[in-house]
């Protein structure tokens, strides 16, 4: 395995390291070393989590060694339960904090931690849900399952039989075995030792996590305050780690807010009845004065109130009504819900939560319980005294309820409070005195509104190159389609027949050129079914609709609305793709939405993305509208203090669509042996500031083309010419002796399993396969040369 010496740290990799995965560790320590926060943009495919791994673990080998062995004494037996303070001994060193979007994504990461010849004392923090093993709880889900689980767990502490034997095992498993985490041990494995031995597998990683070198966690356990106080850390110089933080902002600014619909308070208010009721009926039957009715009673009226006054507001238009942030303490401050009350009236939210659960435990019910939700928006109210409330908006609007809330076909209004200061939840850590925050991702371009809107000094900043070459990727701007017609997704023109109907033929075109799977992101939902439903009617010369010429070349698969049928959608695809009587399929889908966000299509699966406009968001959207007025009063009152450029709203908003087609662009070109062409269709992707936004690896190989027969020509040679693929399997057998005994004997077997056949192009069940006969290249050619006279599909 190769050591490299980078900034006086001795880095194991468990490769020959390229120039970009040398320079992305190299900056990972400098962040490191300078206790400074980094911004680190790598393509998919340039090993981002190996190199963050092995740069991070060496750096923090460097101050000492690994806490492997490390015991965790748990105080169970004192009564404080699993969370109580860990006994742990020895000098402190800075914990590493690995946060991702996902478990699925952390399971990868955890693949690729095993890979390294790092062994750190590390474990994983999940939710009851994916680590609950009891036989009734392991049912539930949310908080129904969380306040169950404590139920139980009481009743241990008290020694009842009926309690959860499970977490009354954790302790004597620590002690026997202080080992665990020495090891990379994922979900799963926590989950097969609890079953096979007994201890709650929730409770383990919430003891061993407190002597861990590195913990891996999903981002809410650091951007939400409820959830980073579960966590037992000593935050001192500890390093936060970002990966896939592309998104990071919106999910900072979303746990900051909230939306209150009135169907959720009619919801809380017959709650706090059935507690008033409940009360009643214990005292009577019991002499139970354990809780206090009138407290319940405050609380419902107190509700009932809030309700109808959120129904007075006055909505004079479609938007809504909005007021500055502050307003929301004159709100509720008509009910007397102020600073030095709210306290209290969260008190008996948790009570009453506390009550209702205990109840649905004994009678064995599965009832959620809303109030507890209702205590959290109190507490993202009045916390920090209310000097946050200068960075959030209040908005009331009158919407439609849906069938699940209970009231379809009704008008229900809804009380929003939405944060536009992102900063928040990160201006957090220098509070706690974090070493290093470092943020990395395949797409964090443009990078100076990401740095802005997240309100922290990011002076370690990286846009890496690929490790392809320019013969392995086609990018163009494509302005106009078969016909002449000029491609513009605009609010003005992308309603038209004439603009559906040219991008329709041009992707009848796409499809029949490129290999295998294509991609294809729309702006919206919306555009989606327009053109799709256009295309079923349309027809060329009184034959064939463009949908059906579509489906000619390429099984069609359309992103759904629910996500619940995501996961079909996505086994379809594949289906079609590897069937092989057909010539590949292509995926209709949105940008933002679940194709565009952390989807492998390599190889085969995505040959080509075709990006069909600017994804602006909607203007008339009230979050987006008043994002944007916020934005805008935060740059004029910083331009008369300090003369600075700040961004504006209608920069952010520019940016957010670059981001998202940044996005969208990168689930193809996924490793250093594929390739792939990147399609811009829409003339607004030829101006410098809009190329500018793209991310740094894709932009000088973006060509603008003026004729649609040009794109045509150029893609096709580009599909035909079989060096694209990188080295063949015949020059990778050639240049590398297998080393039986090497780690990277696995690695390069993959690589020749993905490298191309010798000297033939890549065209396996694609409507231009070939099999290296000449006079099936030279078909080839006549029939390119004949669209190309022609410029409209055939």
């Amino acid at each position: 395995m190769p050591t490299y010496k980078i900034r006086g740290i001795d880095v194991d990799f468990p490769f020959e390291a390229y120039d970009c995965q040398l320079v992305y560790m190299e900056k990972v320590i400098q962040s490191l070393q300078n206790k400074c926060n980094a911004l680190l943009e790598s393509p998919t495919g340039t090993g981002k989590t190996l190199c963050l791994l092995c740069a991070t673990l060496a750096w923090r080998k460097s101050l000492g060694s690994f806490s492997t062995g490390v015991g965790v004494t748990s105080s169970q037996n004192s009564g404080g339960g699993a969370d109580s303070q860990s006994q742990s001994t020895g000098t402190k060193r800075p914990t590493i904090v690995y946060a991702s979007r996902t478990h699925s994504q952390i399971r990868q990461v955890i693949q690729e931690l095993k890979r390294t010849s790092y062994r750190p004392k590390m474990v994983v923090l999940g939710s009851r849900e994916q680590l609950c093993i009891h036989d009734d709880v392991s049912l539930l889900h949310g908080r129904t399952q969380s306040n169950a689980c404590r139920f139980l767990r009481r009743k241990d502490i008290k020694r009842e039989k009926s309690g959860c034997a499970h977490y009354f095992r954790v302790a004597d498993y620590l002690k026997n075995n202080p080992q665990l985490g020495d090891e990379p041990i994922d979900i799963e494995d926590l989950v097969k030792i609890g079953k096979s031995s007994g201890p709650c597998p929730y409770y383990v990683s919430r003891e061993i996590h407190k002597v861990v070198d590195i913990l891996f966690a999903p981002y809410n356990y650091l951007i939400d305050r409820e959830y980073r106080k579960s966590i037992t850390l000593d935050w001192t110089d500890s390093v936060l780690i970002f990966d896939e933080a592309h998104n990071l902002e919106s999910l900072c600014a979303d746990a900051a807010s909230f939306d209150l619909p009135s169907w959720l308070l009619t919801a809380c208010a017959s709650e706090a009845k059935k507690c008033i009721d409940l009360t009643v009926q214990r005292r009577n039957e019991s002499s139970d004065k354990s809780h206090n009715p009138d407290d319940f009673a405050i609380l419902r009226a107190l509700l009932l109130k809030l309700e109808k006054r959120i129904a007075e507001v006055p909505i004079e238009s479609k938007l809504g009504f909005s007021k500055p942030g502050p307003y929301i303490y004159e709100l509720l401050g008509d009910l007397n819900v102020t600073h030095e009350t709210a306290s209290k009236l969260i008190k008996i939210i948790e009570d009453a939560t506390e009550f209702l659960e205990e109840d649905n435990q004994q009678k064995s019910k599965d009832n959620i319980c809303r109030l507890e939700s209702l205590g959290n928006i109190l507490k993202i109210i009045f916390r920090d005294g209310g000097s946050h409330a200068q960075f959030y908006s209040v908005h009331v609007q009158e919407v439609e309820a849906s069938m699940s809330d209970g009231f379809k076909g009704k008008a229900t209004r809804t009380l929003s409070w939405w944060c536009f200061n992102p900063g928040i939840a990160m201006q957090e850590f220098p509070k706690m005195n974090v070493g290093s925050v470092i943020l990395t991702s395949g797409t964090l371009s443009p990078m100076d509104s990401f740095a802005q809107e997240l309100k922290l000094d990011f002076p370690v900043r990286l846009e890496n190159p690929h490790v392809i070459t320019s013969n392995q990727i086609w990018a163009g701007v494509v302005p106009v389609g078969p016909s002449g017609y000029s491609f513009n997704s605009s609010y003005r023109n992308r309603d038209s027949l004439e603009y559906k109907k040219e991008l329709g033929n041009a992707i009848v075109n796409f499809a029949r050129i490129v290999p295998d799977g294509l991609l294809v992101f729309f702006q919206s939902y919306y555009l989606l079914d327009q053109c799709i439903g256009s295309w079923k009617t349309m027809t060329q010369d009184n034959s064939t609709t463009i949908w059906e010429r579509i489906c000619n070349h390429k099984k069609p698969v359309v992103e759904p609305r629910q996500s619940s049928l995501f996961a079909l959608s996505i086994e379809d695809f594949m289906t079609k793709l590897n069937d092989k009587s057909t010539s590949g399929a292509i995926f209709f889908a949105v940008c933002r939405g679940k194709v565009s966000e952390g989807l492998d299509f390599a190889d085969h699966a995505g040959r080509a993305v075709i990006i069909t406009g600017m994804p602006f968001a909607t203007l008339t959207d009230p979050k987006v509208r008043l994002k944007r007025e916020f934005l805008d009063q935060q740059a004029y009152t910083k331009r008369e203090v300090c003369k600075s450029n700040t961004l504006t709203g209608e920069d952010w908003y520019s940016q957010q669509a670059s981001r998202a087609v940044n996005q969208a662009v990168g689930r193809v070109i996924r490793h250093r042996h594929d390739y792939g062409a990147i399609i811009f269709c829409d003339e607004r992707f030829s101006h410098q500031n809009r190329q500018s936004q793209i991310s740094l690896w894709i932009q000088p190989h973006i060509k603008c083309y003026s004729k649609f027969g040009d794109v045509v020509f150029s893609l096709t040679r580009f599909f035909r010419d079989g060096r694209i693929c990188g080295p063949t399997k015949m020059k990778l057998l050639e240049n590398v002796k297998l080393d039986q005994n090497s780690s990277k004997e696995s690695e390069l077997v993959e690589q020749i399993k993905e490298a191309p056949s010798d000297d033939k192009p890549t065209f396996s069940r694609s409507s231009m396969s070939a099999d290296g006969n000449v006079s099936n290249l030279n078909k080839l050619q006549v029939l390119d040369k004949f669209c190309l006279e022609k410029f409209n599909p055939s």
